[in-house]
């Protein structure tokens, strides 16, 4: 289900609503929100079920900045059992919107 988004003022604010999106099935607020150059032409969310969030870190990001990083730790239940991801993104603030660019995920 899509829901109105309101468009993120910091990099941590962009992560937090795309977890949402990612917990709520909004391929087109993921899409829209992931930058251009790295974005995928589709995005299949397969049957993972998104659980929790915690925010790790966060470096820079903020209204006046043009980068930031944030570091999450995201857990997920699926038919094998219960999963974390910890990823350290990296945002990016193009004409005003912020974008996801990519991220490294850590083993945890």
């Amino acid at each position: 289900m899509n829901v109105p988004r309101v468009e993120p003022t910091t990099a941590e604010h962009l992560m937090r609503s795309r977890f949402e999106a990612f917990r709520s099935g909004d391929v087109e607020w993921l899409l829209r929100t992931w930058h251009p150059d790295t974005r995928p032409p589709r995005l299949d969310l397969g049957d993972i079920r998104w659980r929790g969030l915690q925010i790790v870190d966060v470096v820079a990001g903020g209204p006046d900045d043009t980068r930031g990083t944030v570091e999450f730790r995201a857990t997920y239940l699926t038919d094998d059992g219960l999963g974390i991801l910890h990823e350290r993104s990296r945002f990016v603030r193009a004409d005003g919107r912020w974008f996801y660019v990519d991220g490294e995920v850590t083993a945890s």
